[in-house]
């Protein structure tokens, strides 16, 4: 700003008049402002100056626990969808599933004073340390996990209700042996709910739960190695319920390696290319650009005046019928009535 004066021959506060259009200015003077600003190059600094007076960059921070799970990333695209029509901005960092991570890009939001706070939890988060600004009216939303220690709004997918439909409809194609590959650690939201849906599956077809059928991997890789434990067991599983898309991709990358087509799988959450696989893979679909577009419209609502109670929206799932979890067990028939895909 002192180099655009300068080069005009103005003060520092006149050019600040001209850039906040606050107070009297001859117009020829604010014309060679502008000018003087156009070839300098000059941009102000939003944030310092929200910072200064008091007020909120016009800017959304949204927290995720992975750049590079596509799932994160159609979340973000839904949120900023959402926000661009009413003028946001929104600013994505990646925690890396670590909680300490979460908390300090939290506080670098904060510390810019952005207009609200968007959090997809890592695992083993804690965020009381929240509760102070929740207070003072700046609005949170949890996605995908809900807060821990804090009562926030909150958007998640049906995971146990999902879950239980995905794994019913192995029951439906006459499995008895289903094994479950989820994501680490236990504690982790999504990986709590969605065994739930399965052993509520179980227990609904009056199947015993058999924890030596659950196995665990974060990666793709490590999903894969779970596969083949799995597969490799005395009495192993005739089908698979994989607990998210790495789950998924691991299952499959496992299979091929093993030349196995005998055995039938469901994958929770959808794949890019799912329907090219040989068989094609059945999922238990989420939605993630609604859960952003849900979390951003609760975000706005709150910027809108909404001082109401936290609120919890769960956004269905459906499962996709496409061939890999219509494989009967082997030496099995078809079953007699075919299975209805129906709502997660």
């Amino acid at each position: 700003m002192t180099d655009v004066a300068r080069e005009v021959g103005v003060t520092a506060k006149t050019v600040s008049r001209v850039l906040n259009d606050e107070g009297p200015v001859a117009v020829e003077t604010r014309e060679r402002v502008l000018a003087a600003v156009r070839r300098l190059g000059y941009q102000p600094n939003l944030m310092a100056r929200n910072t200064r007076v008091g007020a909120r960059d016009a800017a959304i921070g949204l927290v995720i626990p992975e750049m590079g799970n596509p799932f994160f990333g159609t979340v973000a695209g839904g949120v900023e969808s959402a926000v661009r029509a009413r003028g946001l901005t929104l600013i994505v960092g990646s925690s890396d599933e670590t909680a300490g991570l979460e908390q300090s890009l939290i506080a670098t939001f904060l510390a810019r004073r952005v207009s609200a706070l968007m959090v997809v939890p890592a695992a083993g988060g804690d965020h009381r340390h929240l509760r102070s600004e929740r207070v003072a009216g700046l609005p949170i939303v949890f996605l995908d996990r809900p807060a821990a220690g804090l009562t926030a709004d909150c958007v998640v997918s049906a995971n146990r209700e999902g879950s239980r439909a995905g794994v019913a409809h192995l029951i439906g194609y006459g499995h008895r042996r289903i094994g479950f590959v989820g994501d680490v650690p236990a504690t982790l939201y999504t990986r709590r709910e969605r065994l739930q849906g399965y052993r509520d599956a179980l227990e609904a077809a009056g199947l015993p739960f058999d924890r030596s059928l659950v196995d665990t991997g974060h990666d793709m890789e490590a999903a894969a190695r779970a596969t083949l434990r799995l597969l490799a067991l005395a009495d192993p599983p005739t089908a698979l319920f994989a607990g998210n898309n790495f789950a998924s991709m691991g299952a499959v990358l496992a299979l091929a390696r093993a030349g196995r087509k005998d055995v039938a799988l469901v994958g929770f959450d959808d794949l890019p290319l799912a329907e090219v696989l040989d068989p094609p893979l059945t999922v238990v679909a989420q939605d993630p650009a609604a859960v952003g577009a849900a979390a951003a419209e609760l975000v706005l609502s709150r910027l809108d005046g909404d001082r109401s109670r936290a609120r919890r929206v769960v956004v269905p799932t459906r499962l996709l019928t496409r061939g890999s979890g219509e494989l009967p067990p082997p030496g099995s028939a078809p079953p007699a009535v075919e299975v209805s895909a129906g709502l997660g």
